[in-house]
């Protein structure tokens, strides 16, 4: 079990040493293999514990697409039926889409209902 964050630093400089090898990857017989697999075991758990990995917000998750497709706050609002305003406050967590507008940015922003959802 990992007790430290210079542990831990640690064991991923070595699991990213090990990666280096192709063999320690797909040979199940080398010893780098069996070490490779325990140490990216007690990694796994550690950051599980320390370093858990929290669902996207909304907000996030919209700010991310936006960037990714080009869109600014008004052409958001003209493809989800919203006002500029609605979406401002979208982005800002200060409001939460109906279910209608929910449907919409799943469907045309292509983000998971749980997520748009808040589930």
């Amino acid at each position: 079990m990992i007790q430290t964050e210079k542990e831990y630093n640690a064991l991923i400089e070595r699991v990213e040493e090990l990666l280096q090898n192709p063999e320690n990857i797909e040979n199940r017989d080398a010893k780098g293999y069996i070490e490779l697999n325990i140490l990216s075991d007690l990694v796994a758990d550690y950051e599980e514990h320390y370093h858990p990995v929290t669902k996207p917000t909304l907000t996030d998750v919209l700010k991310l697409r936006m960037a990714e497709m080009g869109l600014n706050q008004k052409r958001l609002s003209e493809l989800l039926g919203v006002s500029t305003s609605r979406v401002s406050e979208y982005l800002n967590g200060k409001s939460e889409p109906t279910l209608k507008v929910a449907r919409e940015i799943s469907r045309k922003l292509g983000i998971d209902a749980s997520i748009v959802l808040g589930v």
